[in-house]
């Protein structure tokens, strides 16, 4: 069912989709153009390729607990490290996108749902070196596979968290964030119960990023309802990821961006 809602959704985003060209917002205008379609070879690239490739290389096997969906590709839980890079990590394209929004928006207080093995996480880190990352990991095991590469790449900036979701927001300290990056639990009701929680903790230059969110109908369905919540004022679909801005200065306005 999935993999043909995704086929079927990624048709029609093309059909909807525009570019730079399309936007009429001066906001959304510059993102676009200044990060989005930055062709730029900026030098982290080099570290972020650097740190997916250790992984690529990595055959060990661990046993993976999964809290969320689980997987569309893999039928065991036992899984070597090399082969969910591949599937689970994100791809470099991915990593590349992610470390130029943190660079673009210099995002001081990050939070992570999803951790996996960490590609995004440094990509975010490296982003803004100075940024204040938590990151949260449901499987013990993945964690401690991502602490090990936090430490190789000397990511001092980075805490990670092991455990549910749920309850770890819930026992967050009181804060607020820049940047909240939603890439765990692709499940309509977790979905928007974690956008609900994590609501009060976001201010009027908060972005909010989900992940995956043609996955399956039921967490586009949770991406629908995200975009008309009336804190919402913009939102950016670029397939892969959906972007949210509770900026009260704008008009309330979908946009549609093929990156």
């Amino acid at each position: 069912m999935s993999k043909r809602h995704q086929i079927k959704s990624y048709f029609n985003f093309l059909l909807r989709s525009t570019n730079q060209h399309g936007v009429h917002s001066p906001f959304v205008y510059d993102l676009v153009t200044k990060c989005f379609y930055d062709t730029k070879k900026h030098s982290a690239y080099k570290a972020i390729k650097e740190y997916r490739n250790q992984l690529l290389n990595n055959t060990n096997t661990i046993e993976v607990s999964d809290l969320g969906t689980g997987s569309q590709v893999f039928k065991t839980n036992t899984r070597a490290i090399s082969k969910m890079t591949k599937v689970a990590g994100s791809n470099f394209k991915d990593a590349k996108f992610l470390y130029r929004l943190a660079q673009y928006f210099q995002f001081n207080n990050i939070l992570e749902l999803g951790t996996s093995l960490g590609i995004s996480t440094q990509a975010l880190a490296l982003g803004n070196p100075k940024a204040s990352i938590t990151t949260i990991e449901g499987c013990p095991n993945v964690s401690a596979v991502a602490k090990v590469h936090f430490n190789n790449f000397n990511l001092k900036n980075i805490n990670l968290i092991t455990g549910d979701f749920t309850k770890v927001i819930k026992d967050l300290p009181s804060n607020t964030y820049d940047l909240i990056y939603c890439d765990g639990n692709h499940n309509k009701v977790a979905t928007l119960q974690y956008f609900e929680t994590l609501l009060p903790s976001t201010h009027n230059e908060t972005l909010f990023i989900f992940d995956d969110i043609y996955w399956s109908k039921d967490m586009t369905d949770a991406w629908e309802l995200i975009k008309q919540h009336p804190k919402v004022t913009v939102t950016i679909d670029t397939y892969k990821f959906g972007l949210v801005f509770f900026r009260k200065e704008q008009a309330k306005e979908h946009f549609t961006i093929r990156l």
